[in-house]
């Protein structure tokens, strides 16, 4: 999709940090484009709507003669280019700067202090507190660049070259740590690439709606709807497209939360009326889990089964030639190495890493542009229900995820009942949507506990619960003492086969937000 606003190019060299670059430049409202250095062609440096360009940090050593190079093409645009850690060391090294390893790794806080005035630095305290993530430093800055910040271990923090608006830092920030990051990259954006045109999601959703009657020219669609926000604005959003020739698909897979197939069928059942198809596929899905422990297995054999209940339907409809899923941005960075990209896998995801190789079924996938925030609003703009809008985000493979090792019938009814007592605790207490996301998982592991007079010997369970903009980052939710032994007390009463509950302490990274 041709987006016409102005834009900043994300040039990935592998970093850890590359989507976190883009997220936060999206929380400006300025869109923008992520690609692999190796995947940098004329056109996409032709688009005259690129005002600057950010070239990401990466794992590798410019000092190695197999690491990335910086493509000349790129400097030869004359636009804003603003290098983060392995960018600013790319820069340095085309500049006849000098690169030499540290002796010790700066790797976590540090204070830095700007040296000379800088736009990049405008309005900006003179000692700041930022994130370090590095092996190499500059020994000798490059020709006609100047030193405009140092770190307290004295490395060279930043340089620049501002007649040809070429700057470099040595320190990340795009992370939560670097406390003025926000308004460094604020500063680039606006007051050096001098970007005026912003992203807004009324002109996504226009734009969007255009390119898909050109793609899919009514022909007939089915959509996975689960119910969540995703699966939702992706239905909602093909139905103002093409009306009834949407067709949506609620598969349940025996692994959804307590009373969540009647809740779902209730609501969409009077949306999309005999276009509204439910099946009931929990004992394939259960059957074909039996024994398997592996996390990744899991979400595989999940992905696979889902796609081929659902080719089995479509075949029942004449004519269909499309799968709508609501993939999302993030989805597609932590699943696969993005566009063959440098950025390792961290997971695969039900609805993007579970395909399988070969479907009858072509995959559309309108929101995969967008960061959770961003559908929210556009689920706005479609008037979706704001109760729907702002559910906690829930996972394609369902409860499978939730509980570690093998799956049985037992285990889950537990999970459910465990997960509905604590979310349900939540809402009554108006704590609900202070939080992106909380669930329960059932560990594989029992332990000894007394239930009046009597020795128990029963499960385990965690409580997770985290804030969030998009789930890209995350930090634990700091209940206090009292609701955490409220949902405690509530969930070892009433559910008798769980007799100890822990709280999970770990923001992301280093975990992620689920446990598989």
């Amino acid at each position: 999709m041709n987006i016409s606003n102005d834009k900043i190019l994300v040039i990935d060299y592998g970093s850890q940090y590359t989507q976190l670059i883009a997220r936060k430049i999206r929380e400006q409202q300025i869109y923008c484009l992520v690609y692999p250095y190796n995947k940098i062609d004329n056109k996409i440096l032709e688009d005259i709507t690129i005002l600057g360009i950010i070239l990401s940090g990466g794992p590798n050593s410019v000092r190695d003669k197999s690491s990335p190079n910086l493509d000349k093409k790129i400097l030869s645009l004359n636009i804003p280019i603003l290098g983060i850690c392995y960018g600013l060391q790319l820069i340095c090294k085309e500049f006849n700067g000098k690169i030499g390893e540290t002796t010790s790794r700066e790797y976590g806080h540090a204070i830095i202090s700007i040296k000379k005035k800088s736009l990049l630095f405008d309005k900006l305290k003179k000692i700041n507190q930022v994130w370090m993530s590095h092996g190499d430093h500059i020994e000798r800055e490059p020709e006609n660049f100047i030193i405009t910040s140092l770190s307290n271990n004295k490395v060279i923090s930043s340089i620049e070259n501002n007649d040809r608006k070429i700057f470099g830092l040595q320190f990340h920030p795009e992370v939560y740590h670097t406390i003025q990051g926000k308004k460094i990259l604020s500063n680039f954006l606006f007051k050096i690439c001098k970007i005026k045109k912003k992203f807004k999601i009324e002109d996504f959703l226009n734009l969007k709606i255009k390119t898909l009657k050109n793609e899919l020219k009514n022909q007939k669609v089915i959509c996975g709807l689960s119910g969540g926000v995703d699966s939702t604005v992706t239905s909602f959003l093909l139905h103002k497209v093409i009306k009834k020739n949407l067709y949506c698909i609620f598969i349940d897979h025996g692994l959804l939360r307590l009373n969540e197939t009647k809740e779902v069928e209730k609501f969409f059942s009077k949306k999309f009326g005999k276009n509204f198809i439910k099946i009931d596929a929990s004992k394939i899905f259960l059957t074909k889990l039996k024994k398997i422990k592996d996390p990744e297995q899991k979400r595989k054999i999940i992905g696979e089964t889902f796609i081929r209940v659902f080719e089995k339907e479509a075949r029942k409809i004449k004519g269909v030639k499309y799968l709508a899923q609501g993939t999302l941005y993030p989805d597609i960075i932590e699943s696969v190495p993005f566009f063959g990209g440098p950025t390792a896998k961290i997971k695969s995801h039900h609805n993007v890493g579970g395909l399988p190789k070969k479907m009858k079924l072509k995959i559309v996938e309108p929101l995969k542009e967008l960061f959770k925030d961003e559908v929210r609003n556009l689920g706005k703009k479609l008037k979706i229900n704001s109760n729907l809008l702002n559910r906690h985000p829930f996972p394609g493979p369902g409860l499978a995820i939730r509980i570690p090792g093998e799956l049985d019938n037992k285990k889950i009814d537990i999970l459910k009942r465990v997960d509905n007592i604590y979310i349900k605790y939540l809402k009554e207490n108006s704590i609900y949507n202070n939080i992106w996301q909380a669930f329960a998982v059932l560990l594989p592991v029992k332990s000894v506990g007394v239930m009046g007079d009597e020795r128990t010997y029963n499960y385990t369970v965690s409580l997770r619960a985290v804030t969030s903009v998009d789930g890209m980052t995350a930090d634990f939710y700091m209940f206090n003492k009292n609701d955490l032994t409220e949902i405690s007390k509530k969930i070892i009463s009433e559910v008798k086969e769980v007799n100890r509950v822990l709280y999970d302490f770990t923001s992301k990274p280093p975990g992620t937000i689920e446990w598989e």
